[in-house]
């Protein structure tokens, strides 16, 4: 029995040193086939910084007791964008170093091999070549900025896949495009989308008691004040704008940009 309370007791004061002297570098990101290099430094105390290499919660067996390192992915039985959580942990006055973090880091590599629209806003887009589970993002070219209006979260392996999206179309010639950001917001983007739609352009008009927008056909809109600000933002017929103070705005709706006054 003395002998169990003496472990007991060694083992809570190990535990304590260790989370008290030991510090951990976490790295998230997904498998692309890669290894990881890691420049490992001398402590100020004795030996090297880095103490225990884990990987989805799994202790390695890579030998870490030397001046770099490599963390083996290839080991470990992971398939083509299967996600990784490495935890690098080091002594407290020390931190190793990640030579080639952007090898688990998602880029986006995607090849659009087709892309079209439809009359009623659907749009397709067959995609391979992708390099980790990023989202797609639609942007919509209206009111003479792209305007983010819509996301599709991408398969993220190299097969062939196949994404749909439905968009609200403004009256008049319609352009989309679709992007991804990766890694130090490094973007690619698909050539522009044509949509040719037969709406027909709504307009709009404020009540008499400066309460409400009124539209003559539902519509996407935005509402910004004489410094860019956006005050409201949504879809509809009506725009309640009663809590808005006395001012000059700008309204943005279909494809035009108006100057409004309350």
């Amino acid at each position: 029995m003395k002998r169990l309370m003496l472990f007991l007791v060694l083992s809570l004061v190990y535990s304590f040193l260790w989370s008290d002297e030991v510090k951990k570098l976490v790295i998230d990101g997904v498998y692309q086939q890669k290894n990881l290099y890691i420049q490992n430094y001398y402590s100020g105390s004795v030996g090297f910084c880095a103490l225990e290499v884990k990987v989805n919660g799994n202790i390695t067996t890579d030998e870490i007791n030397s001046s770099a390192f490599e963390i083996d992915l290839s080991a470990l039985n992971l398939k083509y964008g299967d996600k990784v959580f490495i935890e690098i942990y080091h002594k407290k006055d020390c931190m190793p170093k990640v030579l080639n973090i952007e090898d688990v880091r998602p880029m986006p590599t995607f090849v659009i091999l087709a892309a079209h629209g439809t009359s009623d806003g659907i749009i397709t887009w067959i995609t391979e070549d992708e390099n980790g589970p990023l989202p797609y993002i639609i942007e919509q070219f209206k009111w003479n900025k792209w305007v983010p209006v819509g996301e599709v979260i991408g398969k993220g392996t190299p097969e062939r896949h196949t994404y749909t999206f439905k968009a609200f179309l403004t009256s008049g010639e319609n352009k989309f495009r679709i992007k991804q950001v990766g890694f130090n917001n490094t973007v690619r983007y698909s050539n522009e989308i044509i949509i040719k739609s037969t709406k027909t352009k709504p307009n709009f008009s404020i009540t008499k008691d400066k309460r409400e927008i009124q539209f003559t056909d539902e519509t996407m809109f935005e509402i910004y004040d004489i410094y860019g600000n956006i005050i409201k933002r949504g879809y509809g017929i009506n725009v309640d704008i009663s809590n808005i103070p006395k001012g000059t705005y700008y309204l943005c709706y279909d494809r035009e940009v108006a100057e409004i006054k309350k």
